[in-house]
């Protein structure tokens, strides 16, 4: 597991920014931070979210890593300590609209009661939409996931499974100023039915100019294993490149 963690810290998920290369190699980096604070003379709380993006792609196949940490505390009480770190990898045919993609991921949560967990697997995807202004991609496949979790705060549930992960993901672009996107997870378990995870991740962003937007992003996650669901809003400065 600790080797997982450092390949995947190393390389580090998760953007299919594909639509936006050239033939030739290309690469790309993005990165974000966003928080709040709110003290009044009841209490005080913060939140911090720093989140970073790279990748590199050709014609046919395309690499990218991404990690995150969340850190968040009110009236002294810790409330966030989320790490997660992603790398996915796609294999595209000669026709762009359908590519094969594999996926590793690992993290940590508090607010989710996450111990350790790592997920990887493989799957098929196609595209609706594919441009530099409009793109929509669904995709389903299975993942095998080892997890070490908390019931009820103090008891350990250590197990495995494979589950079934369908993903949309999208990314539109209105009169390059306005950058809608979006990627959201449905995955169960295929040995028992109510055991699901929910992610989903929602921005908006308006450009400043071509490589720094502000942004604004709706993060929710459920476990329902732990009963755990955190909801997150947080808005801040992305910064974006393509070279």
């Amino acid at each position: 597991m600790k080797y997982v963690f450092s390949l995947l810290l190393t390389l580090t998920f998760f953007t299919t920014a594909s639509a936006q290369f050239s033939d030739s190699v290309h690469y790309y980096g993005k990165f974000a931070s966003m928080g709040s604070i709110n003290t009044t003379q009841d209490g005080r709380a913060y939140l911090l979210n720093n989140s970073f993006k790279v990748g590199v792609s050709k014609k046919k196949i395309s690499l990218n890593g991404s990690g995150g940490w969340i850190y968040g505390q009110q009236d002294g009480t810790l409330t966030n300590n989320d790490f997660a770190s992603a790398l996915d990898f796609s294999l595209f045919r000669s026709v762009r609209q359908i590519y094969y993609w594999g996926l590793a991921t690992y993290d940590k949560s508090y607010s989710l009661k996450i111990n350790d967990r790592f997920q990887g697997g493989a799957g098929i995807a196609y595209n609706l939409l594919d441009s530099k202004k409009a793109y929509l991609s669904l995709s389903d496949g299975i993942l095998f996931e080892t997890s070490n979790l908390f019931l009820e705060d103090t008891i350990p549930d250590i197990y495995h499974t494979f589950r079934n992960s369908f993903r949309l993901l999208y990314k539109f672009v209105i009169h390059d100023i306005v950058v809608i996107d979006g990627a959201h997870f449905l995955q169960n378990s295929l040995s028992l039915g109510r055991d699901i995870n929910i992610k989903s991740t929602s921005s908006l962003s308006i450009l400043l100019n071509k490589w720094l937007s502000i942004t604004s992003t709706l993060t929710y996650n459920k476990l329902n294993r732990t009963g755990r669901e955190n909801l997150l809003f947080n808005y801040g400065l992305t910064i974006e490149k393509y070279f």
